[in-house]
């Protein structure tokens, strides 16, 4: 969930400014379509996060009739939704990394099942991105996403690392 969260948000900032390349001196567009392109991969980014923060939250033992009523949906609604991206996350945790070859999407299944086995691993390289994008208002302390990692295996492995 954090990283897609990540990959949101740079997508997100990637959009804000505009370079003097991108616009004619009448302050139309170079490139039409453009602005609607990185937009919608920002949409398709956000969904991607919210399906991720649904998978977490089942896999955190919440219902469909609590995820349901977050959403203002239905609890049966909810399941249609998220089930296959549960069922999906679920089964790329007991799969072997690499049996899957080809395509962004397998590259993407492969990635996230290594996130889901390597959890500290991929925190710290967070932990490294939020601290680099960190605005100063907040003292998020020096491990932002691996700090939340409480379950004393990961704690174990941390120490290994340190």
């Amino acid at each position: 969930m954090a990283y897609e969260a990540c990959e949101l948000a740079d997508l997100a900032r990637a959009a804000v400014p505009i370079g003097e390349h991108e616009l004619n001196p009448d302050g139309t567009t170079r490139a039409p379509g453009a602005v609607l392109a990185d937009a919608a991969r920002v949409l398709a980014t956000a969904q991607r996060f919210l399906e991720a923060a649904a998978v977490f939250e089942r896999m955190g033992g919440a219902d469909w009739q609590l995820i349901g009523a977050i959403l203002d949906v239905s609890p049966h609604t909810a399941r249609v939704r998220f089930a296959m991206s549960e069922a999906a996350f679920r089964e790329e945790l007991l799969s072997p990394e690499g049996t899957r070859s080809g395509g962004a999407a397998e590259e993407a299944s492969r990635l996230r099942a290594h996130m889901a086995r390597e959890p500290l691993e991929t925190a710290l390289d967070l932990d490294d991105w939020v601290l680099r994008h960190e605005d100063g208002d907040s003292d998020l302390g020096p491990a932002p996403v691996s700090g939340g990692l409480v379950r004393q295996g990961l704690q174990r492995r941390t120490e290994k690392h340190s």
